[in-house]
């Protein structure tokens, strides 16, 4: 038999992680712990593997985005747009290092939203740890597309990995989710996140009273949650048309 043809830990679904349970005899949904189907793994195929299961992190671009190459001191900005980055900066990296509740960062288009967010995912899985990132258009697609009776995933596989995910980073959330079906899948989500506690970082180009008020309201709440608004202008403005060039052809 194959490697590919071995069937899924009836434990972990193939996830090589699990919640431990608690004396309660309930699942401790704020840790995860090795399955014991794989705690005889190589360091370098689990981390391997992490990489291959955090989704859009797997991206070139996104992979690519670390605190190390973030400027949180653009010289061009007022100086209070320059304490705006750097505080942004900082709440990204002390979430990295211990996530904990829930980050949502909020603002324009190009301000560092997803950089910050992609730099806390990818300095986790460097330090061994599961995360999935996912772009929320995207997500709603897949999540279509397994109605299909071609598709080799089922809803309920895909919205179970993504709701549980012990590090969830959800990018975009934006006008795509303004139909009533899209609403309400990112609801379930985003509910069933927020009463687990569950960590979380939310990036959206709009305010939270925006956002449609199930959602907005448990984004913006202070016991779960820190909203925090980087109003700086789009940082590829200030690029040369050469350097913009490179970026475009980059992507």
């Amino acid at each position: 038999m194959t490697e590919a043809d071995k069937p899924d830990c009836p434990l972990c679904k193939g996830a090589g992680l699990v919640h431990p349970v608690l004396p309660s005899g309930r699942p401790d949904f704020t840790r995860v712990v090795p399955c014991r189907c794989n705690q005889g793994e190589p360091e370098e195929e689990r981390l391997l593997r992490l990489r291959q299961d955090s989704g859009d992190l797997g991206l070139k671009l996104l992979r690519n985005m670390a605190f190390e190459n973030f400027d949180p001191k653009r010289v061009n900005l007022p100086l209070e747009q320059q304490q705006i980055l750097g505080d942004a900066y900082k709440l990204a990296r002390r979430f990295a290092e211990e996530p904990e509740g829930w980050l949502v960062l909020l603002g324009p288009n190009g301000c560092g939203k997803t950089h910050l967010a992609a730099a806390i995912g990818n300095y986790q899985l460097k330090k061994g740890k599961p995360v999935l990132f996912v772009f929320i258009p995207d997500f709603l697609d897949h999540l279509r597309s397994t109605f299909s009776p071609d598709s080799k995933v089922t809803y309920d596989d895909l919205f179970e990995r993504v709701k549980k995910a012990p590090l969830l980073i959800l990018d975009d959330l934006g006008e795509q989710s303004s139909t009533p079906w899209a609403q309400e899948k990112l609801y379930q989500l985003i509910n069933y996140r927020y009463n687990a506690r569950l960590p979380t970082v939310v990036t959206s180009c709009f305010s939270l009273e925006e956002i449609e008020t199930r959602i907005g309201s448990r984004l913006g709440d202070p016991r779960v949650s820190n909203p925090f608004n980087i109003n700086v202008p789009d940082y590829r403005s200030e690029l040369a048309p050469s350097d913009r060039g490179r970026r475009r052809r980059a992507r």
